[in-house]
């Protein structure tokens, strides 16, 4: 018996191994479809031409295009939160303005080095597309770290966010309570509106960038945006960089 198992053991592990793999070619070749045709033209079928596989092969990997969206989707988010974690991870903690730069030029780069991806995460909707609930934990890795910058800065009394902007209209509260209890734990209602004013333009700035919308404007993109994340950092209350 024992030895049955054993074999039953290792031909489970092979027949996983060998899903993990047919799973990674197909996620790897929707990505590049993802660039030619886009995430509304992406199709199975298609895949499944470029694999030399039939068609209901793929389905059983992935049972509709949605499914397999859904799938670079969720990868796309967990690429782009592992690269900010790491950068932020390599940074000192009580040094908020380099961590939170260190944050946004990760975003940036991740966002340069994958455009097809970070559009079909951060661009316009999918049309018929609708994202399940298993996307919410990995979208929200990238709010995760630069929220945790600025709950650090706050709780350390190093925020000093500057008096020049109007009070939070009432109807913000509970989204503020939703922010705290997420990524931004600790921080008053106008510091959890500003953050999120924040996050939209510094996205926004990469969005600029990627889809064309600096061309004949701006030549040094790189040192616009550190410039723009440094003021956005200031409208937060975070220390000038060092």
């Amino acid at each position: 018996m024992l030895c049955y198992n054993r074999v039953v053991n290792a031909s489970r592990t092979a027949r996983e191994r060998v899903r993990a793999e047919l799973t990674r070619e197909i996620t790897e070749t929707a990505r590049r479809h993802l660039a030619t045709s886009g995430a509304a033209g992406l199709s199975l079928r298609a895949v499944a031409r470029d694999l030399g596989m039939v068609s209901s092969a793929v389905y059983r990997y992935f049972p509709s295009r949605d499914d397999l969206l859904t799938a670079l989707i969720i990868d796309g988010y967990n690429a782009i939160g592992a690269a900010v974690e790491k950068t932020d991870g390599a940074c000192r903690r009580d040094d908020h303005a380099g961590r939170w730069l260190a944050g946004c030029r990760a975003i940036r780069d991740w966002g340069l080095a994958h455009p097809h991806e970070y559009a079909l995460v951060y661009g316009s909707p999918v049309p018929g597309y609708r994202a399940p609930e298993q996307t919410i934990g990995p979208a929200s890795r990238v709010a995760g770290v630069l929220g945790k910058i600025i709950s650090d800065a706050y709780a350390s009394g190093a925020l000093d966010p500057p008096g020049f902007c109007p009070p939070v209209p009432e109807s913000f509260a509970p989204d503020a309570s939703g922010l705290r209890e997420s990524v931004l734990a600790g921080v008053p209602d106008g510091i959890a509106a500003r953050s999120l004013a924040v996050w939209a333009s510094v996205f926004g700035m990469v969005s600029f960038e990627l889809f064309g919308q600096f061309e004949n404007v701006v030549s040094d993109r790189a040192a616009f945006f550190d410039h723009t994340v440094a003021c956005l950092g200031r409208l937060i209350g975070l220390p000038a960089s060092g």
